[in-house]
């Protein structure tokens, strides 16, 4: 379908009807004189610009809410989604970013609070309104839900803005640049620099899980000799002390049971340190005894936590 270049030589086709209380069809008063749009999305970029100014200024006296006043706005909405298209590419493919299709309906709410806000009788086109609110949308999409940790938006704006910073310093010093002087091209402390740099790692996350193929010693190996190991089997150990947690938690009321003099000597031995002559000195002992008091409790104490 093809329009001619100015909206007054535009010959109207068929009106947009609306049932008759008789049960049948006839023209809407209020759509009259406009042209008929079967296709909005396949209209060429100089057609809709024309079709935009035509319908906007219907749209002006038609009550909000109404159902012609949704087939209007519907109407502009679907013949400028050219202008979502050409928002949207500059991010298309952008690592860790959503689909195309998610970028372009995202897009399209921008689209239309642009079009809900634009005032045709300040003279200016709809792309220069709808545009930034069309890439405003699509930025805060990102930003929202990109991010694998999130974190403050100054901190997800300071690390563009170090991003930029370290690829320029690259290409001038030939070298990655340091902290300070990354403070000194964006004018902030080190501190708030390292801070950002911190931040960026939130960005993107990588599962425990994900293999990990490597040939050992950095030989080239055979696709059979090479082994796959998960990122959590890379990293970290087994901590010898995890499982004195839950034997402290046993013992912890059975501690709790002991005479004074029993539990006075288990503070001096293990919590001070002291030799079995210097328990005995310090409660007026002997080393003979207090040996034998210590063999008694701490084999109760093992016995009653063996059969706990």
């Amino acid at each position: 379908m093809t329009f001619t270049a100015t909206a007054e030589a535009m010959t109207p086709t068929t009106i947009p009807t609306t049932a008759t209380p008789g049960g049948g069809t006839g023209e809407d008063p209020a759509l009259g004189g406009l042209p008929d749009v079967p296709c909005p999305r396949e209209l060429s970029t100089r057609d809709a610009r024309e079709l935009t100014h035509v319908f906007f200024e219907r749209l002006q006296s038609l009550e909000e809410g109404t159902r012609e006043y949704q087939y209007v706005r519907n109407t502009l909405i679907e013949m400028n989604i050219s202008l979502v298209q050409f928002a949207a590419r500059p991010f298309r493919d952008r690592p860790g970013g959503p689909e195309n299709e998610d970028i372009v309906q995202v897009g399209i709410i921008g689209l239309i609070k642009a079009i809900d806000r634009y005032d045709p009788e300040r003279n200016t086109q709809l792309t220069t309104l709808a545009l930034p609110y069309i890439t405003g949308e699509i930025k805060r999409h990102f930003r929202d839900t990109t991010w694998a940790v999130r974190v403050p938006r100054r901190l997800q704006e300071l690390r563009l803005e170090l991003a930029k910073a370290t690829e320029e310093l690259t290409a001038e010093t030939d070298h990655a640049p340091t902290p300070a002087e990354l403070a000194e091209r964006l004018d902030l402390t080190e501190d708030e620099v390292r801070q950002g740099l911190v931040a960026a790692n939130g960005y993107s996350t990588q599962s425990l899980d994900v293999p990990q193929d490597g040939a050992a010693g950095g030989t080239q190996a055979s696709a059979a000799a090479r082994t796959t190991r998960s990122l959590a089997e890379t990293m970290g150990e087994i901590d010898p002390a995890l499982e004195a947690v839950e034997d402290r938690h046993a013992l912890a009321p059975l501690l709790a049971d002991l005479d004074e003099r029993s539990t006075q000597i288990l503070e001096l031995r293990f919590g001070q340190e002291m030799t079995q002559a210097e328990i005995g000195a310090e409660i007026g002992l002997s080393q003979m005894q207090v040996s034998r008091l210590l063999t008694r409790t701490l084999g109760s104490l093992r016995e009653e936590l063996l059969h706990a």
